[in-house]
């Protein structure tokens, strides 16, 4: 992709290095605070010769091995939220300029980076979970290691097939915005309180489909700043990520009662209608 001239989104909410646990919190606590955190633990140490030479040692290992890691990991970091930023701002000028083609206002949504685990308006969101909407805050929660995860575990590799991803999630914003989450949000309730799991799952999958088909919809209107082979990297991630696909690579077989975001070949097929029209009418996936 080429967005080297394209400017950041004023949305993200980098909450990085804020996520839970002991660990993530002692690091926030600044020079005096880790000193204090673990000082109950050296104050025996220092009582001996032995143990200024065991503390002597295990600083120099820590500084030595853990710093340069952390740096490297960092900066490999800052630059994907980057460019994450400049992905979303195209969403941001696609939409503004094509929902009230249609009758609506474009709300920009905030998308939240985190590290391993943050609060959501819809409840704990875990790197585990994957990257996901919440329609009750409009925010989309993204932790950037799910990127070496797409690239490494599922073969989706490429800017573009990251790009993808959050055009997807800002799709579901889209279906917010138009009352479709709404709606079939209460339909599942009521499924939900009959105890039918399989009709859950069977009315997300075109809620899923339809933010594919969203997604293509975008790339259509931003062709001019996509590289050659950008749209094969988009469409490897959508077959990559079928629910068939993974259910084939994780068990070995398919369950298609499970299925809640659609098969490799539709969601395929819609990411590239929606790519080929550059029309949101053209995402009807509930016909």
């Amino acid at each position: 992709m080429r967005l080297e001239n394209e400017q950041q989104s004023s949305n993200v909410e980098d909450r990085r290095g804020k996520s839970g646990g002991m660990g993530s919190m002692i690091g926030r606590l600044g020079g005096m605070g880790r000193l204090m955190a673990i000082l109950p633990f050296i104050r025996p140490l220092l009582r001996s010769k032995t143990g200024w030479i065991l503390l002597a040692v295990g600083a120099f290992i820590y500084f030595s091995t853990q710093g340069g890691g952390v740096a490297r990991d960092s900066a490999k970091e800052d630059k994907q939220a980057v460019f994450i930023s400049k992905v979303l701002k195209t969403t941001e000028d696609v939409w503004k300029k094509e929902l009230p083609k249609y009758g609506y206002t474009y709300k920009e949504p905030k998308l939240v980076l985190f590290r391993g685990s943050t609060r959501s308006g819809c409840g704990y969101a875990s790197a585990q979970s994957g990257p996901f909407y919440c329609p009750a805050d409009q925010k989309i929660y993204l932790d950037l290691s799910f990127f070496d995860e797409l690239a490494h575990q599922f073969g989706a590799k490429g800017d573009f097939a990251q790009a993808y991803v959050v055009a997807h999630e800002v799709g579901h914003h889209i279906q917010n915005l138009l009352g479709i989450l709404p709606k079939v949000q209460r339909l599942q309730e009521r499924a939900l309180r009959t105890g039918n799991q399989k009709a859950v799952n069977k009315l997300q999958i075109p809620v899923e489909l339809q933010a594919d088909c969203l997604a293509g919809v975008w790339a259509h209107h931003i062709r001019q700043k996509l590289d050659p082979g950008d749209i094969e990297e988009g469409i490897n991630a959508a077959a990559q990520i079928g629910d068939d696909m993974i259910q084939k690579r994780s068990q070995g077989y398919v369950i298609p009662d499970s299925f809640t975001h659609g098969t490799s070949k539709q969601r395929v097929s819609w990411f590239v209608r929606g790519y080929k029209s550059g029309d949101l009418r053209s995402c009807n996936t509930f016909k």
